[in-house]
């Protein structure tokens, strides 16, 4: 008696699986057992056909064994050092550069870095993540193949964003190279170990916060999880704020010296430290300090902050021109219309308690030139001084290269001229750019789908990403994702006297790596982070609050000391 047909046909289809199973085994050994040399990986060619965008494929331009090094807890094992280059379709555009570096004795996961600002340099690979510890090892000291790449351009120190002439370039910058390096990277992982990543991660800050983010919405299904600090991932709006500040600051009599800055430092100190429970030189309760803090009524050393009359008479006081500009700064630009992207304006900063420049060396100059630096926007823009410390401000800077290179494509186009607040003829142009510029989907399901998890932080202090920018970011997140879903995938931290990358503050280091690897890897959820300084208090901790929760001093107890601190949500205040 014959059997079905269909049980003939299963038969059938388990003896074609079993004579195939050898050849599938060998073909897998094979794959996972081969591992390419460094020095053979030196004239190593990445096909086009394996990189998602269009490319004339990548090539290694160098491949150099390194020793292993470092001092510990931060030491690293031998690698092998790529640096590798992505052709583009446009002869005339710029190749991408890449670097790599592939340990030897790899833990099978893979990290991308994030770049900064307009980009134009590789990140520092085999150095850590951002705002991470100095007590724990790097990505690659744990044993993680890194990489990053220069976006698509290299820096023009006199220009920096003058790449935007070119459209694969700016493509480039906006994240088409995030997809094109992380592809490269892969092919070449695996060429390096004979297998693909069990795990891969993105970190970056500020421009890189902004790719973090990039990547986890366009390519959901690359990274398993992704270190997000002060992302400036609505660039495009950002850019126009910058525009309404610089213009402010520009006008006569309303740029405030460092000197200046620092009275209004302290008199914000003065005002606000003191509202988390803990005279601690950290304004933890951001919230109500921008509520209740008013330059123009505020007190120094118990004298008015403003300068008798209203007019300048020194350093010690502001005038009311500078205390407008300085308003602005706190204040939200709101568009006549919204931008193709969605985006209908970008928030204040918190301008009262953060750290916009004073009179310092070292790292207070890195400070200096991230706030307002020393020098009065104008035309043309004064952006390069003798100094690292000259110049305008950094926004000032930025804006003035966005619409000069960006949105008019006429370097000698004076940007104080154009009203970031209502475009006239260059509205069509910002709109584009703020369709390939603003990365503010919210809809992250795919990542989820996907497992993936998000750590997200932002320094109250930061004078160039507004957190209030990245808390709305994420209560949209919340709304669109569902409180609880989101809260199953993403945190979001608020850091007191943190500012843009580097503090005299408050300067932070967080283990935010291995958090995320616990999360994603072992499913344990973060709790109870914690947060070093290493500048200002070297060792003092606080503890990580989640949005929008603040740390408050408990009245008793060593106030450097996290435990001394509970997390509440009360006193919110205007955010």
């Amino acid at each position: 008696m014959k059997a079905p047909r269909a049980t003939r046909a299963r038969r059938a289809g388990s003896s074609r699986l079993l004579l195939a199973i050898p050849a599938l085994l060998a073909l897998a050994i094979a794959k996972s057992t081969f591992a390419a040399g460094c020095s053979e990986l030196s004239a190593a060619r990445v096909p086009a056909a394996v990189i998602a965008l269009p490319t004339s494929g990548a090539r290694v331009i160098s491949a150099t064994s390194v020793p292993g090094g470092g001092t510990a807890p931060q030491t690293f094992g031998p690698y092998c050092d790529l640096n590798v280059e992505i052709a583009p379709v446009d002869p005339s555009a710029p190749t991408i550069k890449m670097r790599i570096a592939l340990p030897e004795q790899w833990n099978s996961k893979a990290m991308m870095y994030g770049g900064g600002g307009y980009n134009g340099t590789v990140p520092n690979v085999v150095g850590n993540v951002p705002a991470g510890p100095a007590n724990q090892p790097t990505p690659l000291g744990r044993g993680y193949a890194v990489f990053g790449s220069d976006s698509g351009h290299v820096a023009n120190p006199i220009s920096p964003g003058d790449f935007a002439w070119n459209e694969e370039a700016l493509a480039n910058y906006a994240h088409d190279a995030l997809k094109k390096t992380r592809d490269t990277a892969i092919y070449l992982i695996e060429q390096r170990y004979g297998q693909h990543p069990v795990r891969s991660y993105f970190a970056g800050g500020s421009t890189g916060g902004r790719e973090a983010l990039a990547v986890v919405q366009q390519w959901p299904k690359d990274f398993n999880g992704a270190i997000v600090l002060y992302p400036a991932y609505n660039a495009a709006a950002l850019d126009l704020q910058f525009g309404r500040v610089t213009r402010a600051l520009a006008a006569p009599g309303a740029f405030p010296s460092l000197a200046k800055r620092s009275a209004l430092l302290e008199s914000a100190m003065q005002a606000c430290d003191k509202l988390d429970g803990a005279l601690d030189r950290v304004i933890s309760n951001q919230a109500a300090c921008n509520a209740r803090f008013d330059p123009a009524k505020a007190k120094l050393n118990g004298r008015p902050l403003r300068c008798p009359a209203g007019v300048d008479t020194g350093d010690s006081c502001l005038s009311d021109a500078q205390i407008n500009a300085l308003k602005v700064f706190d204040t939200p630009i709101r568009f006549s219309q919204p931008l193709a992207s969605g985006e209908r304006g970008y928030p204040g900063f918190n301008t009262w308690g953060t750290d916009l420049g004073r009179p310092g060396e070292g790292l207070q100059l890195v400070v200096n030139r991230l706030g307002l630096n020393t020098l009065q926007p104008d035309y043309p823009m004064p952006v390069h001084g003798t100094g690292f410390a000259e110049g305008a401000p950094y926004h000032s800077g930025f804006w003035d290269e966005w619409v000069r290179y960006f949105v008019t494509r006429n370097p000698a186009f004076n940007s104080l001229t154009l009203d970031p607040a209502n475009l006239g003829p260059w509205r069509a142009r910002v709109d584009a750019l703020s369709l390939r510029q603003d990365v503010n989907q919210t809809d992250l399901s795919d990542f989820v789908a996907h497992g993936g998890k998000i750590l997200m932080a932002h320094g109250t202090s930061d004078q160039l990403v507004s957190t209030r920018a990245t808390a709305e970011y994420y209560r949209r997140v919340q709304r669109d994702m569902g409180v609880g879903q989101t809260r199953r995938f993403m945190r979001y931290y608020e850091i007191p006297g943190y500012a843009h990358a580097a503090s005299t503050v408050f300067n932070a280091a967080w283990d935010s790596l291995t958090a995320l690897e616990n999360w994603v890897e072992r499913g344990i959820a973060p709790k109870r982070q914690i947060v070093t300084d290493t500048v200002a208090v070297p060792g003092r901790t606080r503890p990580l609050c989640e949005y929008p929760a603040w740390p408050k001093y408990k009245s008793r107890g060593d106030v450097n000391d996290a435990s001394s601190f509970v997390c509440v949500k009360s006193q919110k205040g205007r955010h």
